[in-house]
């Protein structure tokens, strides 16, 4: 898998908000959806993470919007993982709309590796560094690589 993955979806109109965009919360649940679709696809589906007794849980997010989106846009959320520390790690995000390659917002999470029992911070397991390659932030924005031209659907 590359190590910038690309989630895909359309914007509904469940996610349009009094203002008539794309309401700011939406943005958030896209981020956490191109996550775990990230880890599925490095192979390591939520499931995995129930069997092995520990997982990521969100420890912040910081989001900055630039540019507002609409019903119907097709967006591309890309994500990868910038760092893996001992019980940590940054994911970053870069939101943009399909149709004109405008960056909607970038983002980051940080995450920490907890066991699910008791909630405590524990360290990566291997398997788990392992399955993903760090894209690191040299050369990146606060939140995200410098953009590359979109490539067609």
């Amino acid at each position: 898998m590359p190590a910038i993955f690309e989630y895909r979806l359309q914007v509904t109109a469940d996610e349009i908000d009094g203002v008539g965009h794309v309401n700011n919360i939406e943005y958030l649940r896209w981020m956490q959806q191109a996550a775990v679709a990230h880890s599925t696809a490095q192979g390591w589906p939520s499931q995995a993470y129930h069997e092995l007794g520990q997982g990521w849980v969100v420890r912040s997010h910081f989001i900055e919007y630039l540019v507002p989106a609409f019903f119907g846009d097709d967006i591309v959320v890309r994500t990868w993982v910038s760092d893996m520390k001992r019980v940590t790690s940054m994911r970053r995000y870069e939101l943009l709309r399909m149709a004109d390659g405008k960056q909607l917002a970038t983002a980051s999470t940080n995450w920490a590796f907890v066991k699910f029992a008791t909630l405590q911070p524990c360290r990566v397991p291997a398997e788990v560094l392992q399955a993903f390659e760090l894209v690191p932030d040299a050369n990146s924005r606060e939140c995200g690589p410098i953009r590359a031209k979109l490539p067609d659907p």
